[in-house]
């Protein structure tokens, strides 16, 4: 009976968990809608003013307020990794350090690399191996265009003061509840567009060109950043979901099987007994 006990242990354990998984489960998926909702209708006004700035600022080389598009010589290269605060959420913070650790080894191997990590999981990696500038963990707290503002406000001084020549972000970009896709995406320098010299694109800008590039930059590159912690905090939630989706559905396999164990162990003492019983009335009988 002391088997049959274990088993009846063991069954209850895997029951808790599965209520565990499963709550998880449920409040990723409600956090997951909210999330999803934000960055489907941001990706658009990002992009577009993403692509509009790449525009002007390939117009404006030498020009002043163009400070954000000057190519150096990539002796310095800042690698933003951005993860999240939580585990349980299957390979997505892995895989950006794995990505973030392949560039600094690989990708910019001869350059002098700093990180900047967004979220504790990344740091608590990270900071064992690789020179960490800065750390930000509340940013997820509460998740504002002001907080992350604080943080491209910083990238971008650390560009003008030539403290680094290169700013690349990493991060998971939200595809769907199952896919995640890891993102390479260079902030700093801006990548001037390659656009046709045979479209006419003489406007008339009030005020000048230079000024709204000056002016428009800054919010640009704050609101790329923006986007891409938006977009990891969507992959997130979906991780999580598709996590603890199949470790409910796991745990109640496994459930199954110890049900299942537990019924043939309790027939055979059942059987066990009824043999002992027979046995001894057989006994008494001779």
């Amino acid at each position: 009976m002391a088997n049959l006990k274990e088993i009846r242990n063991r069954i209850s354990s895997v029951k808790s968990t599965m209520q565990i998984t499963s709550a998880m489960k449920m409040v990723s998926a409600a956090k997951l809608k909210k999330a999803q909702d934000a960055i489907t209708a941001m990706r658009p006004y990002a992009n577009k003013l993403t692509e509009l700035l790449q525009s002007l600022s390939a117009t404006l080389d030498g020009d002043s307020g163009n400070n954000f598009a000057t190519q150096r010589d990539v002796n310095k290269v800042m690698i933003v990794a951005i993860t999240s605060n939580r585990g349980l959420c299957g390979a997505f913070n892995s895989n950006i350090v794995k990505e973030s650790i392949r560039l600094t080894n690989e990708d910019f191997n001869d350059a002098n690399n700093v990180l900047v990590t967004i979220g504790k999981k990344g740091h608590d990696i990270l900071a064992k191996s690789q020179e960490i500038a800065l750390n930000d963990n509340s940013v997820f707290d509460e998740l504002t265009f002001e907080n992350v503002s604080k943080i491209a406000e910083y990238l971008m001084e650390r560009f003008e003061n030539a403290e680094c020549d290169k700013i690349i972000l990493v991060y998971n970009k939200f595809k769907n509840a199952g896919t995640q896709l890891v993102q390479t995406e260079q902030f700093l320098p801006i990548v001037p567009v390659e656009t046709d010299t045979t479209v006419n694109l003489d406007y008339i800008f009030e005020p000048s060109k230079a000024e709204i590039v000056e002016e428009l930059i800054p919010k640009s590159l704050k609101t790329q950043l923006f986007k891409a912690v938006r977009d990891s905090f969507a992959s997130e939630h979906g991780a999580r979901m598709t996590a603890m989706h199949k470790a409910t559905d796991n745990a109640t396999e496994l459930r199954d099987q110890l049900t299942l164990s537990y019924n043939k162990a309790r027939q055979a003492a059942i059987t066990g007994e009824i043999l002992e019983i027979v046995g001894g009335a057989e006994a008494l009988n001779n």
